[in-house]
């Protein structure tokens, strides 16, 4: 018999009948034979919730406390799941994260998985239970209680899997599968049979919420197949999984969008050495992630340079840059949080030319003005306009005629 890890997020555990539906799932699967592993996030909301009490308490909730905080919500979850399948006549254990020791690192609220310790959990498996542990949070070296950040269940499902030498791992949500766009902008997207890691990967980077990119790199560093598939019906989902010669068939696998985003652009930078280095390592150090990047030389050894940012660090990112404009004689700092990045992702863009023409063609037919492109071997994102986004995102899943495929 195989030994499944399963995750289910917040939407399938937002009540006591869903979790009791959720037990009745895998209480089924666990009768046959299977060792069982499960992942639960805590109950839809409650962690927004937490961050708002956080905020009633304290202006900029401590990180630390923070943690302390939001891992109480799996803790419910994960009780509950495993009293529910015992009412079924199963036999069952939650365990934390600190229980099961998944050690990260110290960056709290976005802590890194560095290691995880399988022997617990083989114990309580060895002993015919089924072992629900807590998603989303970790503990360090020094004993602290981490979380790490949003998706983190999804990260904690595979990190196991993985650590457990698992046969497959089930991420179970509110939609079947992975779609080639948002089904709530465009009525014809199509579910995905199987895409390929670093499809995946690159949907996930774009602004896909399917599943967490963490989740996806550890998934293919390992080899860990994953199904994503919907909690409230039996039907086959995706499968991510290692390329296959027939994901190179089709140029375009799917359209994503990332509205959370920010622009900013630092106007006439003396143009030289140590300079980039100088604007971006006060950033690094804050922990913000930079994205796409373009330089635009100026007569006068000048030059202007403008960046993306997560949009939640987008004031603490503007005020880091404006302080290091007036350091190094730069003319100004402007920005804007009403922008988009819009991206198309395949295997097949490596052998198929004129792809991004495609995709400029479409969005100036459209009246869209692109502002950034960033590329890579199997993607190509454009910045744009908030204002646009569902424009944009219609149109080019239709001209790659994606709901065909």
């Amino acid at each position: 018999m195989a030994l499944i890890v399963q995750k289910f997020g917040g939407t399938s555990v937002a009540n006591p009948d869903k979790i009791r539906a959720v037990a009745q799932r895998v209480f089924k699967l666990h009768q046959t034979g299977h060792r069982m592993v499960v992942v639960l996030s805590a109950m839809a909301g409650e962690t927004n919730r937490f961050v708002d009490l956080a905020q009633q308490m304290q202006n900029l909730p401590d990180r630390r406390e923070m943690d302390m905080l939001l891992a109480t919500g799996e803790q419910v979850t994960i009780s509950l799941l495993a009293m529910a399948i015992k009412d079924l006549g199963g036999d069952a254990v939650s365990l934390l994260g600190g229980q099961v020791k998944i050690h990260t690192d110290g960056m709290h609220t976005r802590a890194r998985i560095l290691a995880i310790d399988d022997g617990l959990i083989n114990s309580q498996l060895d002993q015919g239970k089924v072992v629900v542990v807590a998603g989303f949070q970790g503990i360090t070296e020094q004993g602290d209680i981490t979380t790490l950040g949003r998706g983190g269940s999804d990260t904690t499902a595979v990190a196991l899997a993985a650590a457990l030498k698992a046969d497959k791992c089930e991420i179970f949500t509110d939609v079947e599968g992975v779609y080639t766009t948002d089904p709530n902008i465009c009525t014809t997207a199509r579910k995905i049979d199987r895409i390929s890691y670093d499809e995946m990967l690159e949907l996930a980077s774009l602004g896909a919420k399917v599943l967490d990119i963490r989740s996806v790199s550890i998934a293919k560093g390992h080899k860990v197949p994953v199904h994503v598939r919907s909690t409230f019906t039996d039907t086959e989902g995706t499968w991510v999984v290692e390329e296959e010669e027939a994901m190179e068939s089709n140029p375009v696998s799917g359209v994503t969008y990332n509205r959370n985003e920010a622009r900013i652009t630092m106007s006439k930078v003396p143009d030289t050495p140590g300079t980039a280095s100088r604007i971006f390592t006060p950033i690094a150090k804050e922990g913000i992630v930079v994205d796409m990047i373009i330089q635009n030389t100026r007569d006068g050894n000048l030059t202007d340079l403008t960046f993306t940012v997560p949009k939640p660090d987008y004031k603490k990112a503007m005020g880091i840059i404006e302080k290091v404009a007036a350091e190094i004689g730069a003319e100004g700092v402007s920005g804007s949080e009403n922008i988009c990045k819009v991206s198309i992702v395949g295997m097949g863009m490596r052998n198929h030319p004129g792809i991004a023409t495609t995709m400029f063609d479409v969005l100036s037919r459209e009246g869209i003005n692109i502002q950034m492109i960033s590329t890579s071997e199997i993607k190509i994102s454009c910045v744009i306009d908030e204002k646009y986004t569902e424009l944009a995102v219609r149109s080019l899943h239709d001209a790659f005629n994606l709901q065909q495929q």
